[in-house]
């Protein structure tokens, strides 16, 4: 175990150390350590990922806890403004369009699939993740509203759609246990509980954290590691109380955001920590997923990432987008760059967890396959599809000057470079807010 652990720190120290060289290459942190995770784990057997359950389960939670926290605590509301038309039709009219189209094709296609599982599908591949086109993200040419509409898109739908993916795990596993609309209903008094202590607690966090900076009580310097425990306490306390963490952390980073009056460098320590978690997501998801799912594609399952990846991301778009002012080519655009990563793997990794292996075996095949095809396809068309809609948006007199750095900052580009900010949106855009 001590060999492994050594081996996974050289790797995430080594790309620390060429990371900005591979963006050169377009190789993404994603789509690096996915391969790795492959070539060194099932491929020559090197790299030995065989963790227990627990350890998975708990990487996976924590992660998704920081990354929803993150996320939410980064959203400006002054920033979201000029677009706010724009993110009210992706996120309220084109996501639950996207579930409801992802969960009936799903159960159309995949063999075992259907009521709950389908649902549980359909959510957990709604969510963006704008890692995995990261250079397009960072590129010039691209006007700065549209780069920023897909990062704070990218930003928030995870945690909106979180809740449905709970209610539909729950809802499995009932069907699994023959329990009934029991385990659904606590389901959904886990929400609320979770979404109600979770706006206290950072309505209070954000408070005292303003207070105790202005009055010289508390260090800048220690704020970040502070937020970093408010984050956690936020997902356990939650739990304690009978409440959904997840819920309590996305919703506790929404209130923190608005109230705490603190520098965006205090909520650097927890991106960061997210950033190097999530690459250790992408490596297990390599070395460990991946193979265990292999042995179970079926060609429903292929067919279905196809989909998800097209029609059932872009038709949604376009329909909700029409009528916004924006020609064909911006609403093709956007999209397309709905790249499936980070919280889509976390959710699959929750329902190895939550599930029976039974339950789980027919809805982790699409998943897996949808990721690994996004991780390739948007990799791959990034920086070409960027270059090329820059040079068509600036022959319409549209301005590719992109907002300064601070402004425009990824989870994404955490989780591709360790050197990037978490997203504008995903950061100050996920405007606010990149998950990967």
């Amino acid at each position: 175990m001590d060999g492994t652990l050594s081996l996974v720190l050289l790797l995430l120290f080594v790309w620390c150390l060429c990371s900005r060289r591979m963006e050169r290459f377009e190789l993404t942190a994603p789509a690096a350590f996915v391969l790795l995770g492959l070539l060194l784990g099932e491929g020559t057997g090197v790299l030995d990922l065989a963790l227990p359950h627990e350890t998975v389960k708990m990487l996976a939670e924590i992660t998704l806890v920081w990354v929803l926290f993150t996320d939410a605590a980064r959203l400006s509301f002054r920033a979201l403004r000029p677009e706010l038309g724009i993110y009210v039709r992706l996120l309220a009219i084109g996501l639950p369009l996207c579930v409801g189209l992802g969960a009936l094709l799903a159960s159309a296609l995949l063999p075992g699939v259907s009521g709950w599982s389908a649902l549980y599908v359909g959510a957990a591949l709604a969510p963006t993740d704008a890692a995995l086109g990261a250079t397009m993200m960072v590129n010039p040419v691209v006007p700065a509203k549209i780069r920023r509409v897909i990062n704070v898109e990218s930003g928030l739908n995870d945690g909106i759609v979180t809740p449905l993916v709970v209610l539909a795990l729950a809802g499995v596993s009932a069907v699994e246990h023959t329990d009934g609309p029991d385990a659904t209903g606590h389901a959904l008094v886990q929400l609320a509980i979770g979404a109600a202590y979770g706006a206290v607690v950072g309505l209070a966090a954000g408070w005292l954290l303003r207070t105790t900076l202005r009055n010289g009580w508390a260090a800048e310097d220690f704020a970040g590691a502070g937020v970093l425990a408010l984050s956690l306490l936020g997902y356990t306390s939650a739990l304690a109380i009978g409440g959904n963490g997840f819920v309590a952390a996305f919703v506790a980073g929404l209130a923190f955001g608005t109230t705490h009056g603190a520098p965006p460098r205090v909520l650097l320590y927890v991106e960061q920590s997210g950033a190097m978690l999530s690459v250790l997501v992408w490596l297990v998801f390599g070395a460990v997923l991946l193979p265990a799912v292999f042995a179970h594609v079926t060609w429903q399952a292929v067919v279905y990432a196809v989909l998800s990846l097209t029609v059932i991301r872009m038709v949604p778009v376009a329909l909700c987008l029409a009528g916004s002012g924006l020609d064909a080519r911006t609403v093709g655009f956007i999209g397309w760059f709905g790249p499936r990563g980070l919280a889509s793997i976390i959710f699959g990794l929750l329902a190895v967890e939550e599930l029976t292996p039974a339950g789980a075996r027919p809805v982790l095949p699409a998943i897996a396959c949808t990721v690994l095809l996004s991780v390739l396809a948007h990799g791959l068309t990034s920086a070409p599809l960027a270059n090329r809609y820059g040079r068509a948006a600036a022959a319409k007199g549209i301005g590719p000057a992109g907002p300064a750095a601070e402004e425009l900052r990824v989870r994404g580009m955490a989780a591709g470079g360790l050197h990037h900010g978490h997203g504008h949106g995903r950061g100050h855009g996920r405007g606010g807010p990149a998950r990967s």
